[in-house]
């Protein structure tokens, strides 16, 4: 799948003047969400408290609010790309020169249609290196060929791994009842689900620490752990760390790795002929209204 043709996961974040935002929302349709800020202030508070694709900066409004704010962003979040747009209202040679110090690289002229194609392709690009993307990429290297429901059950994982807390959530969002999916995957002799579910989680985690500018609270807050406490008391129990030593200890790579090392290659064989989703003749289906139904704050998984 080509880079342009794979949506981003997590929303883009703009400060952009008023006119711009319609046609930023535009030129996303299908490829991401925007949510439109009045500052880079709000921005930064966004980007503490949920995941981010990228962040869109109109090169006149952010001239006018100054590059202090703006180079705190850089440093501290660089994992997430930051893109100046160009637009129709003149831009000073100072206001440019004000991303530049703030270590804004990524310019782009959406002055033209093919500017706006230019972004599209730009912020495409990111969307292979999501930390989730590349978990999934990772487990079916691993794998290889696996029963389509298997497959469901990863990219359920990793595609909603921040917004489900327990596995009773995932089973009953895939329409399956929590104690069937359980025990298929006892009778199969994998670890629990729950334990894939919370190394998803903690594999996000490590991501967002990769940014500086993420706090243990944020983290925690982030992926709706009931408090940071919480998030602790899960770390200590999966890897036997503190939260700290977690953070200085696990990048993103390395997670992953330990994901594999301790819940993918051992259980190669098992996984690729589990069908855990699967729902057999004589078994009611769970309404969609169930299905969809997910509790506004998560609990914890331990």
């Amino acid at each position: 799948m080509s880079p342009a043709s794979r949506s981003l996961s997590a929303p883009v974040l703009t400060v952009l003047d008023p006119d711009e935002r319609a046609r930023v929302d535009a030129a996303g349709a299908g490829l991401y969400r925007a949510i439109h800020r009045d500052s880079v202030a709000d921005v930064l508070e966004d980007l503490k408290r949920q995941r981010v694709s990228a962040v869109l900066l109109s090169v006149v409004r952010c001239g006018r609010d100054g590059d202090r704010r703006t180079a705190t962003m850089v440093r501290e979040f660089p994992s997430v790309p930051t893109v100046a747009l160009l637009g129709h209202t003149p831009a000073t040679a100072e206001a440019l020169l004000q991303l530049g110090n703030a270590g804004v690289t990524r310019l782009v002229d959406v002055r033209s249609p093919s500017g706006w194609s230019r972004l599209r392709q730009l912020l495409g690009s990111e969307a292979p290196r999501e930390v989730d993307r590349v978990a999934l990429d990772a487990i079916r290297a691993e794998l290889g060929a696996v029963a389509p429901e298997c497959w469901l059950f990863f990219e359920a994982l990793f595609t909603a791994a921040d917004r489900m807390g327990t596995i009773r959530e995932l089973a009953l969002r895939a329409g399956v009842l929590p104690s069937t999916l359980m025990s298929r995957f006892f009778r199969a002799g994998l670890p629990a689900p729950k334990r894939y579910l919370a190394f998803a989680r903690l594999l996000r985690a490590a991501r967002l620490f990769e940014d500086a500018g993420h706090s243990i609270a944020d983290v925690a807050n982030a992926l709706e752990y009931s408090s940071p406490q919480s998030f602790g008391r899960h770390v200590r129990t999966l890897l036997g760390l503190t939260a700290g030593e977690f953070r200085a200890q696990y990048g993103s790579a390395r997670m992953l790795e330990r994901l594999i090392d301790e819940l993918v290659r051992p259980y190669a064989t098992q996984l690729r002929a589990l069908r855990p989703l699967v729902v057999r003749p004589g078994m009611r289906r769970l309404p969609p209204s169930l299905r969809e139904r997910t509790p506004a704050r998560h609990r914890r998984m331990h």
